[in-house]
This record gives C-alpha cells, structure tokens and sequence, in this order.
C-alpha cells in the first residue's frame, strides 16, 4: 500500500461491448483522459491493449499519491461515463517501484 503522498502507478482493465467499442475509444482518449488530466495528482496517463489473457484495454495512470482519489474534481469525472453499461471485466491495479 502507498501513503496518501507517495507516487503510484494506476492501471484499469476493461472489456467493452463489441457495439460500443469505437465510441468508447473515442471517448476515452478525447474526453476521459484530458478530464482526469485536468485533476490536481492525476500526471500523466496512456492506453493500450492487452495481447494476454484478461481484459482488452489497459489505462496505465502515474498518480501523485492517493489523495488524487479524494479531490472534488476526480469525484465528478471518475468512472466510464456513457458506457458504464457496457463496461464488462473491470479490473483495478495500483503499482509503486521497487
């Protein structure tokens, strides 16, 4: 676990539903991600997909410390927005550096 001050790697996995796929990516990448850009902590964000087993995409976030979770201008854009009824497989992993 990471103090509420200490730098940590985010990363989200989900799976969309196959109809919704291109308006999630869109969205993603020009609405969610400078959204969550623009909150205090919340430095520096990037997508992918996953070639393994587990969930398609993967955001990888670097956040200043925990306390990015609790400022009033995460609260109102975390989540999936107009997809969040499709979103399926959400997976939530926090990392620091050895």
């Amino acid at each position: 676990m990471t103090t509420n001050d200490e730098e940590f790697t985010h990363i989200v996995m989900v799976d969309i539903d196959p109809e919704h796929e291109s308006a999630f990516n869109k969205w993603y990448v020009q609405q969610h991600f400078p959204d969550l850009l623009s909150c205090p902590g919340w430095l520096s964000a990037s997508r992918y997909v996953n070639l393994g087993e587990g969930p398609k995409y993967v955001a990888m976030y670097s956040v200043a410390g925990q306390w990015a979770f609790e400022t009033e201008d995460f609260i109102k854009v975390k989540g999936f927005g107009p997809f969040t009824d499709h979103v399926r497989n959400f997976k939530r992993i926090q990392l620091k550096p050895i």
